[in-house]
């Protein structure tokens, strides 16, 4: 075996006494001094409506509001992955708490007082909360032009459906090799939402400097993918990449939440309003529920054909996502799991449909694990009930049909060498061991 630096052997963290003594610097910590303006957000109290005025007149009259943004100075899509959403809403909103203004003031309860007077006129529309009710034929369509945005090469949304990618990986003969088999098992699995949670609530700074520069101080887990966006969103105004920079303090937790680019636009889009003075938009703890990343909903369709010696011979894996109103980083987690679905096993004969659907919900995104998670929580709850029907042991049908290298995954390409078998074995000898088989009332395991 052989001696490696640091696998295997524990190691330091680097910033490890800094954040233990408490002398770690946030986002939230920097400062800024007298300079330093605070943003409130003015979110939608519709799932999904139509915004027909803005009434900003109150809120201009409260003395210490400097500027208070809307849609109107912000009039063109921009997205990671596809172009399907604004800065702030144009003519409609599509979820709960979507930016419609940003309230700009020297303190924080100015910019939260006058907030509060900004009356939005809106016209309430049908919602959609379930993705397999977004799936219907005579659903309601989250995004008429979904058509016409702009995306990456290796997206594939459906115009005039709630779909906005799906990835299909096919290898084999499925149903062929479904006849073939000596024990079908075909269930449904469901995977709600779920909020990160991390202690450090989502904070941004941002400081357009008089020589045009855009500076962004945030609680990132993607501070170049940030700035990447950020210069695309705003490049109407003329700014471009070299004009940005993102820097990244310390994150008191992220697990995904802290993405890809979810409020930290606002604070970058504000700050060129205001120019030479820093602008700080913090999330609440109640917002970190509703306007965030969450991990998206899946309902997982799953059907497994085995031999009786527990070879699995098939495996069609059918993933229906809840991406939420925009897809953003979500899309990223369908497109990865499409590929991948059949987990860390061997499997000749596959067929997945990886579906991400437009919701009336709050955008999804990455969540330990980017997708994983949620579909081996389907995947081997599966297997283990197989296991059980054909009278094999759960660890040894694992053994049996665990991928090797040289074999091929459901895309085609050869695994690489890996310790799969060596982990599996591993577990079971934990399993096995007296420390978890021991029968003593009190004795904790």
């Amino acid at each position: 075996m052989k001696n490696y630096t640091y696998i295997g052997k524990s190691v330091t963290k680097v910033d490890g006494k800094e954040k233990v003594s408490g002398a770690a610097v946030y986002t939230e910590d920097i400062d800024f001094g007298p300079d330093l303006l605070y943003a409130e957000i003015v979110e939608s109290e519709h799932a999904h409506a139509l915004i027909n005025n803005i009434d900003t007149s109150e809120a201009e009259k409260i003395p210490e509001v400097v500027k208070i943004v809307t849609g109107k100075e912000f009039p063109y899509r921009f997205g990671l992955y596809m172009k399907d959403r604004f800065v702030f809403a144009q003519d409609r909103v599509r979820f709960v708490g979507e930016q419609i203004a940003a309230v700009v003031a020297r303190c924080p309860k100015a910019a939260k007082r006058a907030a509060k007077l900004v009356k939005v006129d809106y016209t309430p529309l049908p919602k959609i909360t379930n993705q397999m009710e977004a799936l219907e034929e005579d659903a309601l369509l989250i995004h008429e032009n979904l058509g016409e945005y702009e995306h990456v090469p290796w997206f594939f949304p459906k115009a005039k459906t709630n779909i906005a990618h799906w990835r299909k990986t096919k290898k084999g003969d499925v149903e062929k090799a479904f006849e073939e088999s000596d024990f079908v098992l075909e269930d449904t699995y469901h995977v709600p939402r779920y909020s990160h949670c991390a202690i450090e609530p989502h904070a941004a700074i941002g400081k357009y400097d008089y020589s045009g520069r855009l500076t962004i101080w945030a609680s990132s887990q993607s501070p170049h993918t940030q700035r990447h966006l950020f210069a695309e969103a705003l490049a109407p105004l003329g700014i471009t990449h070299k004009d940005v920079r993102v820097i990244a303090p310390h994150v008191g937790g992220g697990f995904g939440s802290k993405a890809g680019v979810t409020m930290e636009i606002l604070a970058a889009a504000v700050a060129v309003t205001v120019q030479g003075h820093p602008v700080k938009i913090m999330w609440s703890r109640e917002r970190e529920f509703y306007n965030t990343y969450q991990r998206l909903g899946v309902k997982l369709k799953l059907k497994i054909g085995v031999k009786k010696n527990g070879k699995i011979t098939a495996v069609k894996h059918q993933l229906y996502w809840d991406a939420g109103a925009y897809v953003e980083y979500g899309a990223n987690v369908v497109n990865a799991v499409g590929l991948s679905a059949i987990g860390p096993y061997n499997v000749e004969n596959v067929h997945i449909d990886s579906v991400c659907i437009y919701t009336n919900l709050p955008p999804g995104g990455a969540y330990r694990g980017f997708g994983y998670s949620e579909f081996l929580f389907g995947l081997e709850s599966h297997i283990s009930r197989i296991a059980k029907e054909i009278g094999i042991e759960p660890v040894e049908m694992r053994k049996i049909n665990a991928i090797r290298e040289g074999d091929l995954t459901a895309y085609g390409a050869h695994m690489n060498p890996n310790g799969l078998l060596e982990a599996i074995n591993k577990v079971e000898q934990e399993i096995n061991s007296d420390e978890y088989t021991s029968t003593e009332p009190n004795k904790v395991i």
